[in-house]
């Protein structure tokens, strides 16, 4: 199956089970996982994401760019491990709510972010034994 074709399912996949999770890691390699609900094919070998993106993934990526995406189907056993780049974080929407006594305090804002992620490999995601080569 071409990387194209691996993406297409991918993605298909994720709609169908409704959420994708997104594992980063900082500088030093502690890593965190998040989850979005949707993932989209963009140009040649890059997927889009957009979530409300909590603090830890998006001070990951401004350290570390290098990412991992799984989708799987628990019931079905089948799912697949997207490894790239984040190439691009685009702010899209934020929260709007003023609120003075908490404009200064910790965490950052919530802001809906889009991720641009070049897929440089795409691995099978399963509980079955698998030998972790390319799709």
């Amino acid at each position: 199956m071409s990387k194209s074709e691996s993406i297409r399912s991918a993605i298909s996949l994720a709609e169908k089970v409704g959420h994708v999770f997104v594992a980063t890691a900082d500088a030093k390699g502690m890593p965190h996982v998040a989850a979005a609900a949707k993932i989209e094919r963009a140009q040649a070998g890059h997927v889009t994401l957009a979530a409300w993106f909590c603090p830890g993934t998006v001070l990951n990526l401004q350290q570390n760019r290098r990412i991992a995406l799984v989708i799987w189907d628990r019931v079905e056993d089948i799912g697949y491990q997207l490894l790239g780049k984040v190439e691009k974080v685009e702010e899209m929407a934020m929260l709007d709510g003023y609120a003075p006594e908490v404009e200064t305090a910790q965490p950052m804002p919530q802001v809906e972010r889009q991720l641009l992620v070049r897929v440089d490999k795409i691995l099978s995601f399963t509980h079955a034994p698998h030998t972790d080569e390319e799709e």
